[in-house]
Order: structure tokens, then C-alpha cells, then sequence
């Protein structure tokens, strides 16, 4: 019912998930991260431990491989799940069980990952990687959407829409982009939408909150508002 995209952007290190479904609020299951270690995308009849469990995998030093075996060998219903798995070194693990309704499957490529299950057809997953590919110029964000819109354009949900969300973690433990559309006749434009909104104050400001380097961040709204006008200038 759902598929995503799993991605490194190489040029800053942050992992990002985007996915789209016909069904609500899917930004509240499928995406989970493990800043600088690794990135799960749990789905199709989606078991949420994978991802908790898996994360905390994932910072324990077991790679993608290792996380998904030891996720299949706890659940009997694996054969209802879809997930698939990169870790720290880009390595890709996946997982289609074989009660997962057609069409399903998994690609994977430099640096991404692409799964899904209940599609339109194969080639969701191949126009969502080509398009990954060929956008290595955007920035990270806004090649994971143009990727998804890519692969609704081939057909994507072959139930139609729903929601749709966008996860990306830096460093921090804390995410640098997290959006959501639970519930809306066009989700991934509203993702476009509401990621360009984000440029006007989000991603400026959020440079101030605090850090594991800087625990307090920074708290004069003076400096804040100099480096937001200062960043808004350089991008006019």
C-alpha cells in the first residue's frame, strides 16, 4: 500500500526518507532514522518494531544485513511486511514477504534505496530511482519529492492517494526536516508545498537550537534574526 525512498545526500551526510500511500498518516509508521547510523522504512502490514527495534540495532554497530535478520527472526508475520534498511556504510537491506499484494517489490542503487508493495506496477520503483538519479543538482529534500512525484506519475498507489512525509536527519538526534500530510487529496504536492515553506524560516533558524557541540544553541534573537536575513539575502 505504500512505497518510499531511502537516500544519503554524500554532499552533507543526512539520511532522508520520503513515502507516499493510500492510507492516513503514513509519516506516523513507515519512516524511522538513526542520525549518522542509518535509515528503516517499515511497511506493506506495518510492524513499527522494526523500526524502533531496528534503530536501536542500528546504534548498537550490527549493519543494514544484520538489523534485518534479526528483525525477521522475532516476527511470524514477516510474510505481511515490507521493509527495507541502510546503514552508516550504504549498505541496503530489504525485505518483500510473500503475502504482500502485487505489485511489490525493492531497487536499490548509489546511496538510495527504493520499496513498495500494492503499486501500479515495476515501473513506480524504476522512474522514482531514475529521477533520483538524474536531480543531483536539487537540494536533498526536494530530490527525494521530485523522486516520489516521479514515481506517482507512474502510478504510484495503485489505490490512489492519501498521505505523505519527508524525514531527514543530520547529525543531531533531533530530525532537520520533518513533514507530514496525514490526510489529503494531493499529498505530495502539499509535502512541495509545506518543504518550500520551510525555507522561509525553518531551515534558517534551526541552526540556533542547541547541539551535542553547542548544548545551548544560541538564544539572542538578535544574532537569530541577523543570520535568518542573512541567509534570506544570499539566497535572493
Amino acid at each position: 500500500m505504500t512505497w518510499s525512498i531511502i537516500a544519503r545526500d554524500p554532499a552533507t551526510g543526512q539520511f532522508g526518507i520520503a513515502v507516499a500511500t493510500r492510507f492516513f498518516a503514513v509519516g506516523a509508521r513507515v519512516p524511522f532514522i538513526a542520525a549518522g547510523l542509518g535509515a528503516i522504512a517499515t511497511q506493506a502490514f506495518v510492524n513499527p518494531y522494526y523500526g524502533i527495534d531496528g534503530v536501536k540495532l542500528l546504534r548498537e554497530g550490527l549493519n543494514a544485513h544484520d538489523v534485518l535478520a534479526a528483525l525477521l527472526a522475532t516476527d511470524d508475520g514477516r510474510e505481511s511486511r515490507q521493509v527495507h534498511i541502510m546503514d552508516a556504510s550504504g549498505e541496503v537491506a530489504a525485505h518483500t514477504g510473500r503475502d504482500c499484494v502485487d505489485w511489490c517489490g525493492h531497487t536499490a542503487g548509489s546511496g538510495f534505496s527504493i520499496a513498495g508493495n500494492m503499486l501500479a506496477g515495476p515501473d513506480v520503483l524504476s522512474e522514482t530511482a531514475k529521477t533520483y538519479i538524474a536531480n543531483d543538482s536539487l537540494p536533498f529534500p526536494r530530490r527525494l519529492l521530485a523522486a516520489m512525484r516521479a514515481g506517482e506519475a507512474a502510478g504510484g498507489d495503485k489505490r490512489g492517494k492519501q498521505s505523505a512525509a519527508l524525514l531527514v536527519h543530520g547529525e543531531e538526534e533531533w530530525s532537520a526536516l520533518d513533514l507530514r500530510v496525514d490526510d489529503h487529496p494531493d499529498p505530495l504536492a502539499e509535502l512541495a508545498r509545506l518543504e518550500q515553506v520551510s525555507n522561509e524560516l525553518w531551515v534558517h533558524f534551526r541552526g540556533s537550537l542547541p547541539t551535542r557541540r553547542n548544548p545551548a544553541g544560541i538564544t539572542d534573537r538578535a544574532v537569530i534574526d541577523a543570520r535568518v536575513a542573512a541567509a534570506r539575502t544570499t539566497e535572493q
